[in-house]
């Protein structure tokens, strides 16, 4: 039996079940109190917080807006199986790891916002790589660049105004968009330094 396809690519089942998994964790409010990025409780071995806290929500605008550019990045980014695999799982973790190592400030945090970032700049890279004369995908560069410093000065950790959290005490995770981006930069770096040694490698033979 074939896979579901759309236009000719498998469709992005990880994106949707952990959409999905996100979604049932919406509709069951008391459930965030356990999977929630918890600093202290983090520091007490509840390690899988790192991980499941990017799939809690305060509130449903927060879900949306969230989840919705998640399944978004699924669908753009299918024909990258294995690339959208390995994100899926280092780069939740690897975003709450530098927030609790260099930001221990942040008690709590929530959302896929920072790993829906990182992997719109991912996207946004790639395509700036196949043709640096659109602009679309700098004006991507740009708009994130933007948002980061906004939020880091006049924000002051509450831009993205749009969304409105169910829990006054919540801001924006300044520090996890900054790691997000760094993960992505790190990522694309080494795509290209991984091209570049290729050709250097064929140019030798």
């Amino acid at each position: 039996m074939k896979p579901w396809r759309l236009n000719g690519e498998p469709l992005p089942w990880a994106f949707l079940a952990l959409g999905l998994i996100a979604a049932i964790f919406q509709c069951n409010p008391a459930w965030r109190i356990a999977l929630l990025y918890d600093r202290a409780a983090i520091t007490d071995g509840q390690w899988w917080r790192l991980w499941s806290g990017h799939l809690v929500h305060f509130g449903w605008s927060h879900f949306i807006a969230d989840a919705g550019l998640f399944l978004i990045l699924g669908f753009i980014l299918r024909a990258q199986p294995r690339l959208a695999g390995v994100a899926l799982v280092i780069l939740p973790a690897t975003i709450s790891a530098a927030i609790y190592f260099f930001d221990p400030a942040m008690l709590r945090y929530g959302g896929l916002s920072a790993v829906d970032l990182s992997l719109l700049l991912v996207v946004a890279g790639q395509g700036w790589q196949r043709d640096w004369k659109d602009w679309f995908w700098p004006s991507v560069l740009v708009i994130y660049a933007g948002e980061i410093v906004f939020e880091s000065t006049i924000g002051k950790g509450h831009g993205g105004g749009m969304i409105r959290f169910d829990d006054p005490t919540i801001h924006v995770a300044t520090s996890a968009h900054i790691a997000a981006a760094a993960c992505a930069l790190l990522f694309l770096l080494g795509k290209s330094l991984g091209r570049h040694r290729g050709r250097q490698k064929a140019d030798s033979t």
